[in-house]
């Protein structure tokens, strides 16, 4: 069989047979909090804001149909992992050509830049925002984050989720407050759950719309969730992995569901605070922590958002670096020392960042991150349909192998994420986006 998924946590949290539901819904609790990080970065903010403050509440059906997506998707990771004990990666490098894999390999690699880029960018204009510090130094000082990464993992699997968790309520609870405080419209924010024909013919809008997509399901967030599910020491009997299952199922669908209210409150934020005051411009996260305050007449709005926004970039850059390992080590069967492998990840990420800062202004770092959202969205193909694929399998998965439905919504999914793509490349090469 090989080398387990992510050697030095697996299987390292234990479940007792004979406990209660409730203590074996906190044992398999965690690894949906380390991926819904992924689905509320800094790269989420940009895209959210922008939708929110040009077109008003009408991307929140956006965000709910990729909230959605990511769940069924997330479902189906957790389900691979725990059914083969394989993660994504090893069972891509099990399947496919030589050549096959490092083309998905590199794919993943650039979408995982590309993530990492957005938490650079995100957490250097936080800095910038609370501090002062201009972001070309915020963006080399990012690189120092290596030092919790590594702080963490030595202490145990539980400790990075205990530390993804408790900051991911402390975001929560800085949009609560945000929400509280601008009173948005709610009835135009149920209205905009429900699409519109307008996403499909409104360029701006559908360029926005996969950024938002790009931005919410993250394909290496399929790579990781397949591993870490894995850090829990469940029987290998198919009843228990059916048990394993079902509680991980529930422990990323509540995770997720937290993820869907913090990036619908940051649309319905720039909606209701923005959008209605005619600013619809504001895409720009520095430009929207200027005019927060002024605007809602609260002083502590500007600097509970800019918070938020520290703590999504660096809890994000905790689940960037697992999943960089999963991949390489799962693709490559190459294993690195976690401070060179996150040295790789942040410098692929720092580099351009501090080019396109360095030479086309502070201005361009909002344009830059909407572009490594569409980017990953780009590079979502490239995962969901291996996905796909291996849980459709009965060779692999056994029993656990897809229901007819379940794989028919599954190329659907995956079919609709392809359209999107194809669709916005036609906008962009007739000059349209």
């Amino acid at each position: 069989m090989g080398s387990p998924s992510l050697p030095e946590a697996y299987r390292s949290i234990p479940i007792l047979p004979g406990a209660s539901v409730l203590r074996k819904m906190l044992a398999f609790a965690g690894p949906g909090y380390l991926i819904a990080v992924g689905y509320m970065d800094p790269g989420n903010w940009a895209t959210d804001l922008g939708g929110g403050s040009k077109f008003g509440y009408t991307l929140l059906s956006v965000v709910l149909f990729s909230s959605l997506m990511a769940i069924f998707l997330q479902a189906l990771s957790a389900k691979l992992g725990i059914a083969t004990g394989r993660d994504l990666a090893q069972a891509c490098r099990e399947h496919y050509s030589p050549r096959a894999r490092i083309v998905l390999w590199l794919l993943c690699e650039v979408a995982i830049a590309a993530c990492d880029l957005a938490e650079v960018l995100g957490s250097a204009v936080a800095l910038k925002l609370l501090f002062g510090l201009p972001l070309l130094p915020g963006v080399l000082l990012t690189g120092l984050d290596v030092l919790i990464v590594l702080a963490l993992q030595g202490r145990g699997f539980r400790w990075i989720e205990a530390m993804v968790i408790a900051v991911i309520f402390m975001i929560a609870a800085c949009f609560t407050y945000e929400i509280f405080i601008s009173q948005p419209l709610w009835r135009e924010a149920a209205v905009g759950l429900i699409p519109t024909a307008d996403l499909l013919r409104n360029r701006d809008m559908l360029y926005l719309g996969i950024g938002i997509l790009g931005a919410t399901v993250m394909p290496h967030n399929l790579y990781l969730h397949s591993s870490i599910v894995q850090t829990r020491a469940f029987g290998a009997a198919n009843t228990q992995k059916r048990e394993a299952i079902r509680y991980a199922l529930f422990d990323s669908t509540l995770a997720l569901g937290l993820s869907f209210f913090i990036n619908a409150a940051i649309l319905v934020l720039g909606a209701a605070v923005f959008h209605s005051r005619g600013l619809t411009g504001v895409a720009d996260i520095s430009q929207a922590y200027r005019l927060l305050s002024p605007a809602l007449g609260a002083s502590l709005a500007s600097t509970v958002f800019a918070v938020a926004l520290l703590c999504s970039g660096q809890n994000s850059t905790l689940t960037g670096t697992l999943a960089g390992q999963i991949v390489m080590e799962g693709f490559l069967h190459l294993r690195l020392k976690p401070w060179f492998r996150r040295l790789i990840t942040r410098s692929l990420a720092i580099a351009p960042a501090a080019l396109v800062i360095g030479f086309a202004g502070e201005r361009q770092a909002t344009n830059l991150l909407i572009f490594s959202q569409v980017v990953l969205s780009f590079q979502l193909p490239f995962a969901v349909v291996p996905l796909i694929q291996f849980t459709n399998d009965r060779r692999k998965m056994g029993e656990f192998a897809n229901r007819f439905w379940v794989a028919v919504l599954a190329w659907v999914v995956a079919a609709a994420i392809i359209a999107l793509n194809a669709l916005l490349l036609v906008l962009i090469f007739r000059g349209q986006a």
